[in-house]
């Protein structure tokens, strides 16, 4: 390594990258808890306990749209403070018995929290990492909330298994006062030439939602987690489907090992590779690994779907951020980062009520065939709203280093 590269591995990289993963802990830990304490606890029906999960995620959507959009006038820091003190203070509400509607309410606010700070920790990670180095640094930071996807729903199940409700909220409530306290200690740098103050724009304007530079890449981004959510979802229905819920168990585990192995590799050829060479490998490999996983009859067929779907899905999570972030401005990062993540959650987050719609006409392995074909398929839609771009840009930069 060039002992002149700038250094990625800081304190406030350590600080952000531990937030993350705290919150996403909780995120998933709960995502599968939430459903089964809302039918034992208030006897609610199976779409009542759905909304109680789902209506987490309608909230961070809220909390993203409005923090990319404000998040830069009150500073990062500042954000990144009252997401994390409305996650504590809502994540000790679940201890409040008052009813379903004061759970929905409480969800709904939770998750609001969740996407302010969640946003607010891509915002500053995106910041804090040296230019030269953001492919591979947003692929280290990625790996905070690819270790809690895998961990949190393992803990999850395991005490609901073995423990009360309240233990859980506990639990919870603890990795919420960790965050809080560990943020004290972040340092979040100015931003040079007074880039952190926004352009007023008088009436309603896109732009002051979303960040128009990000949205062809948030758009593969949607298109890809849609495909994804097929399995994040249903892989367990699957399992029993094709009784294989031994080897489900571990799927998210081989899934997860997989990103962590590859994703120090994949940012630093982003960065000195260009997007491209990691995208068009990683979309054939997604699709073979859901083809795969749509004709597995065995444990190890299952498990090596998981690893091919976590090279393909984990690595392009961390590289269409790193590019929404790269084709931005500074002062435009938050706006960039929230609009990545609005995109990215409402492919995860409504994909499962779409494609329930087409499980009873397909089955499940059928899903997975058409998934797979989908996710191919995108690469087409990848080359046209960034790939061409991309390589005329990088042909540019191949052709100033040969003069």
């Amino acid at each position: 390594m060039n002992q002149t590269e700038p250094k990625l591995c800081t304190k406030n990289f350590i600080i952000v990258s531990s937030v993350n993963f705290f919150l996403t802990l909780v995120f998933y830990l709960l995502v599968v808890t939430m459903a089964v304490y809302a039918v034992d606890e208030f006897h609610a029906s199976a779409s009542e306990a759905g909304l109680v999960t789902g209506i987490f995620i309608i909230g961070a959507l809220i909390g993203r749209l409005f923090t990319g959009r404000i998040i830069d006038s009150i500073s990062r820091k500042k954000m990144l403070f009252i997401g994390l003190i409305f996650f504590t203070l809502t994540t000790s509400l679940y201890f409040a018995n008052f009813g379903l509607a004061f759970l929905l309410i409480n969800r709904l606010i939770h998750g609001i929290a969740l996407g302010m700070a969640s946003t607010a920790t891509g915002t500053i990670v995106a910041q804090i990492i040296p230019p030269t180095r953001r492919g591979e640094g947003i692929g280290y930071y990625s790996m905070s909330a690819t270790l809690a996807t895998a961990i949190g729903p393992f803990i999850g199940l395991y005490m609901s298994q073995h423990t009360s409700f309240e233990m859980i909220f506990s639990f919870c409530l603890a990795l919420g006062i960790i965050s809080l306290l560990t943020a004290i200690f972040l340092t979040v740098p100015v931003l040079k030439n007074g880039s952190t103050k926004p352009v007023e724009k008088k009436g309603f304007q896109l732009s002051g939602f979303v960040e128009p530079r990000a949205l062809p890449i948030a758009v593969i981004t949607l298109a890809v987690a849609f495909c994804y959510s097929s399995v994040l979802s249903f892989i367990n229905f699957y399992a029993l489907e094709i009784g294989l819920v031994d080897a489900a168990s571990f799927f998210f585990i081989v899934y997860a090992a997989a990103v962590l192995v590859s994703r120090p590799f994949t940012g630093r050829l982003m960065d000195r590779k260009g997007a491209n060479f990691i995208m068009y490998p990683a979309f054939i490999i997604l699709g073979a690994g859901m083809l795969l996983l749509s004709s597995a009859s065995h444990g190890a067929t299952l498990l090596v779907a998981g690893i091919l779907i976590g090279l393909g899905f984990g690595n392009m999570q961390s590289i269409t951020q790193a590019v929404a972030v790269k084709l931005t401005p500074p002062h435009r990062m938050g706006l960039a980062t929230s609009t990545f993540f609005i995109f990215l959650d409402a492919g995860l987050g409504f994909g499962p009520y779409l494609l329930g719609f087409i499980i009873p006409l397909t089955g499940y392995s059928t899903l997975y065939v058409i998934m797979g074909i989908a996710v191919l398929a995108t690469t087409a839609l990848y080359y046209f709203l960034h790939g061409r771009k991309e390589r005329a840009a990088w042909s540019a930069v191949d052709a100033s280093h040969s003069v």
